[in-house]
C-alpha cells in the first residue's frame, strides 16, 4: 500500500509539472497557469514577482470577483468569518479582493500550494447553485454534525509525506471504538475534485494513525452526483457520504 502511494504521488506532482504553463507578462509578473480547474473548467492562474529576494503570490482578485459578479453576495458578518477562518487556515491574506502569500525560494512551492488551495476553498464555500440561497453548505454540514452531537475540531492542517502542508474541514478525534476520522465538505463535485482530495489524502495519511480514515461530505441538494465521482473517491480509500442520506453517518461519525 505504501508502494502505490508512492507512485500515486509522484505520478501527481510529474503531472503537475507537466500542465503548469508559465508566461512573462507586464511589470516583471510572471503568469502561471496550472491544471487545477475552478467551477467554470476555467485552469486556474496565479501571478508572481520577485523583488528584493522576495516573492509575491497573488489570484489578481480573480476568485472573490468572480464570485461577486456570479451574485454570491460576501458582504453578511458570517460570509466574512467564513471567508477569514479560510484563508487563516492557508496562512493567505486579503488585499481588497486579492487573495496574496509572501514567499522566498526556499518556501515557495509550499506557499504556491497554499495559494491554490485556498483559491479552491473559498470558491467551493460559496459557490451557490443559485443567488437565491440563502444558507451556506459549510454551515449546513456545522449545524448537522452540532445537532447530531459529533465532536468536531475545525479548520486542521496537516503536514504530508510530500512536505506539502494539508488543509482539511473538520478533523473528529479518536475514541474508544472509531478510528481519528477527517471530514472534507464538498460543495461542487466533480472528478477534479475527487482526484485533488485522493491527493492530499494519500500524501496526509502516510504520516497519521495507521487506522485513520477520510469522509467527503458531498452537497447533492441540488444537482446528482455522477458516479465516477464517487467512485474515484473510493478507489482511495474516501468515504462518500451523500448529503441527502447524512442520517446513515451519524452513528460512525458521532462515535
Amino acid at each position: 500500500m505504501i508502494a502505490e502511494a508512492g507512485n500515486l504521488i509522484d505520478r501527481y506532482l510529474a503531472w503537475l509539472r507537466e500542465k503548469t504553463i508559465l508566461r512573462t507578462v507586464h511589470d516583471d509578473w510572471v503568469e502561471i497557469t496550472t491544471p487545477y480547474l475552478d467551477r467554470h473548467n476555467d485552469y486556474l492562474q496565479i501571478y508572481m514577482r520577485e523583488k528584493e529576494g522576495k516573492i509575491l503570490l497573488s489570484d489578481d482578485g480573480y476568485t472573490i470577483d468572480d464570485l461577486i459578479q456570479s451574485g454570491c453576495n460576501l458582504d453578511s458578518p458570517k460570509r466574512q468569518q467564513l471567508l477569514k477562518q479560510t484563508l487563516v487556515g492557508f496562512g493567505i491574506q486579503q488585499r481588497d479582493n486579492r487573495l496574496e502569500a509572501q514567499a522566498t525560494q526556499h518556501t515557495f512551492p509550499m506557499r504556491k500550494h497554499d495559494l491554490l488551495q485556498a483559491m479552491l476553498a473559498v470558491n467551493d464555500l460559496f459557490c451557490l447553485a443559485v443567488p437565491m440561497v440563502t444558507s451556506l453548505f459549510f454551515e449546513d454540514v456545522v449545524a448537522w454534525m452540532e445537532s447530531a452531537d459529533i465532536r468536531y475540531v475545525s479548520g486542521a492542517k496537516f503536514t504530508g509525506k510530500s512536505g506539502f502542508d494539508h488543509h482539511f474541514d473538520f478533523v473528529i478525534p479518536k475514541s474508544r471504538s472509531r478510528p481519528e476520522r477527517f471530514l472534507e465538505t464538498v460543495n461542487a463535485p466533480s472528478r477534479s475534485k475527487a482526484e485533488s482530495l485522493a491527493f492530499k489524502w494519500e500524501d496526509t495519511k502516510e504520516a497519521r494513525p495507521s487506522k485513520s480514515e477520510v469522509y467527503a461530505i458531498i452537497n447533492d441538494q441540488d444537482t446528482a452526483v455522477a458516479e465516477p465521482v464517487l467512485e474515484a473517491m473510493r478507489r482511495y480509500e474516501i468515504i462518500p457520504v451523500r448529503w441527502s442520506l447524512r442520517a446513515e453517518a451519524v452513528k460512525e461519525l458521532a462515535a
